[in-house]
């Protein structure tokens, strides 16, 4: 049956070399097809399987394609690790080319696809970033005016209209922003939703999902493009991303089309929304059948926020059993789960081999349920990642945004997103849920609440409403300070966000070439704050200070 319709690929049987094995095989499966039905109804259950079944190493056939699923730390690092030239995320995710569009990001050559993602960075640079947390609060509190005391609402859509709004509002700028409407909102979740598994197969099978998701890249570049039109016309220069985008020139001089400007657009939207709106959602899901952990968060929502206080980027620091509760919902509910690479050229882990043409897959969901690395997985427990454990510390374990030079560039931003609108709707409202078993949905690659999500909402007595007062800029900047540390940085990994410029200029510097420089590698003591700060919100987790005796 879905033979007719997948792009069939000969599978090459490579001679492997002496001294190394073959990675163990998933049983199951049957001859021509392998594992692909199995890989179409639920993806996810098979990586389960296959870790359950194999451990850190399995592979299973899709369709004549080998791929080989690595779990783990290890398996992790050697993954993201790896040069572009060996394991190459841009074969795999060809998948985006219909969203994105023709010649952009993933679909482009190389140098042209890093002068891409390079032209992505300002919007989520470190000197923006500071300005997100109140534009959020503003869009939240105008989502809440039509609230009410008390009703009903679908919480999946609800979080995903909202940071439609609240993402294109910051990464896109004021005037992109006041012309969206609810279409708008309407064809970017078509474009997610053409993101499937089957993609993977063949991203232009004629199935439903992937006609409306191709309707939906003409739509909005028709919409971009009259933005942009009228812009060049009244001849006024915004100070966003969109004019970024617009003043933006590749290397030979040639300026950005409208159809590379709406694939760019695009790209930053993914970067920032599809993580902060199911994440949100799950968060308030989980968070509703706590409420023992509920009362804990909101007392210290309360007591950062109780005098009015609006939530912003430092204050936004100041929340750490919140945070715990972003990063807790990340590991169960990863909003990517699974991240894959083809390999170029032959690949080795411990001794198996992995031959050029495999396809290699990492999952997050998967991972994140590994006990020796998380101590009792399946428990919701936000005190993990606090003083004294820090579970999501340890190098390549907790991913729900990837890892290595390939990390989504959008992650700061999107933990920020979340920790704001929570501070808002969980000191505002109390939320019930219609049905306490809710479902993932692995329909797509972004995992969400299954749909519909209904739940109750109740306006809470006596929550002071939020005047800005600047309190809380310095959280953290007084940290206990050893005689003397040591700062190293990982190049390798650094993303040029300049977030360790912004905490510790005397320690820290973006070079002209986007990468972060040492001013000194053994600060002065009074400098160890600061330090610890850039290390801790520092994106790409590149930065690591050692406490010397």
């Amino acid at each position: 049956m879905l033979e007719p319709l997948i792009q069939k690929v000969t599978r090459k049987k490579t001679p492997i070399p002496a001294g190394l094995k073959a990675p163990p095989r998933l049983s199951g499966g049957v001859p021509v097809i392998g594992h692909t039905v199995e890989f179409v109804r639920s993806t996810i259950g098979l990586l389960h399987r296959a870790h359950e079944e194999l451990g850190e190493i399995a592979e299973f056939e899709v369709m004549g394609r080998r791929m080989v699923a690595l779990y783990g730390p290890d398996g992790h690092e050697a993954v993201f690790r790896a040069p572009e030239d060996q394991l190459s995320p841009q074969e795999a995710y060809k998948i985006m080319t219909p969203i994105f569009g023709k010649g952009m990001v993933y679909d482009a050559p190389q140098e042209k696809m890093n002068e891409q993602l390079k032209m992505l960075l300002p919007a989520l640079k470190d000197r923006r970033m500071r300005t997100y947390g109140e534009i959020v609060v503003q869009e939240v509190e105008e989502s809440l005016s039509s609230w009410g005391d008390k009703g009903e609402l679908d919480l999946v859509e609800y979080c995903r209209v909202l940071t439609n709004y609240t993402s294109s509002h910051c990464l896109l700028g004021k005037e992109f922003r006041g012309s969206m409407n609810e279409e708008f909102a309407s064809v970017y979740t078509s474009l997610e939703r053409g993101i499937t598994p089957l993609a993977y197969i063949n991203a232009n099978l004629p199935i439903p999902s992937f006609r409306e998701r191709d309707r939906a890249r003409i739509r909005l570049e028709e919409m971009v493009t009259k933005i942009i039109e009228q812009r060049r016309h009244s001849q006024r220069k915004g100070e966003d991303f969109l004019q970024t985008l617009m003043d933006a020139k590749y290397k030979g001089g040639a300026p950005l089309t409208e159809h590379e400007i709406t694939g760019m657009l695009v790209a930053s939207m993914f970067a920032g929304h599809h993580t902060s709106s199911v994440t949100t959602a799950w968060a308030i899901i989980e968070l509703a059948k706590r409420p023992d952990l509920l009362a804990r968060v909101r007392a210290e929502l309360d007591g950062v926020f109780g005098d009015g206080t609006v939530p912003g980027f430092h204050t936004l620091r100041s929340i750490p059993l919140t945070e715990g509760v972003v990063l807790e919902t990340l590991r169960l509910h990863p909003p990517l789960f699974m991240l894959v690479r083809v390999a170029e050229k032959d690949f080795t882990f411990k001794g198996y081999f992995i031959p050029k043409g495999a396809w290699v897959i990492v999952s997050p969901t998967v991972s994140h349920l590994i006990p020796e690395h998380f101590k009792d997985p399946t428990a919701f427990d936000p005190d993990r990642y606090g003083p004294g454990r820090e579970e999501d510390k340890k190098d390549f374990a907790f991913i729900p945004f990837g890892g290595g030079r390939h990390k989504c560039m959008g992650n700061a931003f999107a933990i920020l997103q979340v920790k704001a609108i929570l501070t808002i709707l969980l000191r505002r409202f109390d939320f019930e849920l219609e049905s306490p078993n809710v479902e993932s949905d692995f329909h797509g690659l972004v995992v969400g609440p299954k749909e519909p999500c209904r739940v109750r909402y109740k306006t809470r007595e006596g929550v002071t409403h939020f005047q800005y007062t600047g309190k809380g800029a310095n959280a953290g900047a007084a940290a206990l300070a050893p005689q003397k540390f040591k700062v190293e940085v990982d190049l390798d990994l650094c993303q040029g966000h300049a977030v360790c410029q912004g905490e510790a200029p005397e320690v820290f510097r973006v070079s002209g070439v986007g990468k972060v420089e040492l001013i000194s590698a053994f600060p002065a003591p009074e400098l160890y704050g600061k330090s610890k700060m850039a290390e801790k919100y520092c994106p790409t987790k590149t930065i690591r200070i050692t406490e010397l005796s």
